[in-house]
């Protein structure tokens, strides 16, 4: 009787499924149909595209949460997860813009969309750190980490 080898791809291999599983599970920080949208996207350019305009979403949030004027002890939570997403997708959109290059990959279209937004969010959020928000302090090193990482992804 003759054996079979088996040849294991890399999501195949039992040594790597709860690698694949994780890599596969949507980021906390995107809704579901974010997350589908992502997977969707066929292109690199495209889902750069897609996480830009995600962090556009959560910065226009922010400022309807700090517009609020009605009292609410949830606000600050709300606006710390905000920043703490838009981090997330201006992460991920850098990440997708490293491995873009190192594959030699056309992601041109995106790199321009998050260079013009990317500055736009910058201004935005220096100027919030800046503002005199009265409670800025309890955002303040998610504010101080959404500015540091745009300026990280812009550069």
């Amino acid at each position: 009787m003759s054996r079979r080898q088996r040849c294991w791809t890399d999501s195949e291999s039992p040594a790597l499924r709860p690698a694949a599983r994780a890599a596969a599970q949507p980021k906390d920080y995107l809704t579901g149909l974010e997350a589908d949208k992502i997977r969707d996207a066929e292109t690199p350019s495209e889902r750069i595209k897609l996480f830009v305009r995600f962090a556009d979403d959560r910065l226009k949030k922010i400022q309807y949460e700090l517009g609020r004027t009605t009292p609410d002890r949830h606000r600050t939570d709300r606006i710390n997860d905000l920043l703490n997403a838009y981090v997330g997708c201006m992460d991920d959109a850098g990440e997708l813009i490293e491995l873009g290059v190192e594959k030699q990959q056309d992601i041109s279209s995106g790199i321009k969309e998050l260079e013009s937004k990317g500055k736009e969010f910058l201004a935005y959020l220096q100027k919030l750190a800046t503002s005199g928000e009265t409670d800025v302090s309890a955002f303040k090193d998610n504010l101080d980490d959404a500015i540091e990482g745009t300026q990280d992804t812009l550069h």
